[in-house]
C-alpha cells in the first residue's frame, strides 16, 4: 500500500495514520461521546486530512467500531494470556485484576468510552465475541476456583459484574473524582487504585470463600413489629 499523505502533503506511513486516528479517536468519543465528534476534530487531533478517515476505516462510524474493537481485544488476548499461564485460581484472580491497572494506563480513555456505549446504543456487535471471551475467562476462573478450593460455587457472571463491572465503572469515574479533590468539595481522602485493587481481591476471595456464609442478622418486618405480643414489665 502506497504511503498516505498528511495535512501538508507529506507522505506518511499508514500503520502510523491508522494508529493516530484511532488514539485520537478513543480520546475525543471518550470525551463527547460519538455524536459529539466531528470529523474534522478527529482529523486535526490525528494530525491528517479528514479524507484519511474514509480511506482507512470507511467512515466516522467505522472509526468508532474499529476504536472499540481494538480496545476489547487487547482486554481479552491479555486476560487469556494470563488464564493460559496455569496459575492457581488465587494467583489468576491477582493477574486479572492486574491486568486493569494496565489497561489504566495503556488506555486510559477505555472505561468510558465503554460506559458511553453501553448507555447510548447498548454494545456494537463487531466487539460482541471479545466481550464474550471476558466473561468466560471469568466463568473458568470460577470453576477453578470451585475445584481448586478457593472458591465456594458461584455464579460466573455474578463474578463478572463484581469485578469488570466495579473495575470498569471505578477508572471511568477516576477524573470526577480527581476534580473534586482538586476542589476540596470532599472532606475526606479518595482511595486510590492499588488500593481498591486489593480491596476488591480481599473482597472475593474472602466472599467466596468455602463453607457455609455467615448468618445474616435481618431486622423484624413493620408487621412483625406492629402484631409482636407487647410485654407487660409490672
Amino acid at each position: 500500500m502506497a504511503a498516505a499523505k498528511g495535512k501538508g502533503g507529506a507522505r506518511r506511513d499508514p500503520a502510523a495514520t491508522r494508529q493516530a486516528l484511532l488514539a485520537a479517536g478513543a480520546a475525543l468519543f471518550s470525551e463527547r461521546g460519538f455524536d459529539g465528534v466531528p470529523i474534522e476534530d478527529l482529523a486535526h487531533r490525528a494530525g491528517v486530512n479528514k479524507a484519511l478517515i474514509s480511506y482507512h476505516f470507511g467512515s466516522k462510524r467505522g472509526l468508532y467500531t474499529a476504536v472499540l474493537t481494538s480496545a476489547f481485544r487487547a482486554i481479552a488476548e491479555r486476560l487469556q494470556a494470563i488464564e493460559h499461564a496455569g496459575q492457581g485460581a488465587r494467583e489468576t484472580l491477582h493477574r486479572l485484576l492486574q491486568a486493569f491497572d494496565a489497561l489504566r494506563r495503556e488506555r486510559p480513555d477505555f472505561p468510558t468510552l465503554f460506559l458511553r456505549e453501553v448507555l447510548a446504543s447498548g454494545l456494537d456487535p463487531a466487539v460482541a465475541p471479545y466481550l464474550l471471551e471476558i466473561i468466560a475467562v471469568v466463568r473458568r476462573l470460577a470453576e477453578r476456583g470451585a475445584r481448586e478450593g478457593v472458591f465456594r460455587p458461584v455464579d460466573p457472571l455474578k463474578l463478572h459484574f463484581g469485578l469488570v463491572g466495579a473495575l470498569v465503572f471505578f477508572l471511568a469515574t477516576e477524573p470526577a473524582r480527581r476534580r473534586i479533590l482538586s476542589e476540596r468539595r470532599v472532606p475526606f481522602a479518595m482511595t486510590d487504585f492499588p488500593s481498591f485493587l486489593r480491596y476488591l481481591e480481599d473482597l472475593t476471595l474472602r466472599g467466596l470463600a468455602p463453607g457455609p456464609p455467615p448468618a445474616v442478622r435481618r431486622r423484624p418486618s413493620a408487621r412483625a413489629v406492629a402484631t409482636a405480643t407487647p410485654v407487660v414489665r409490672r
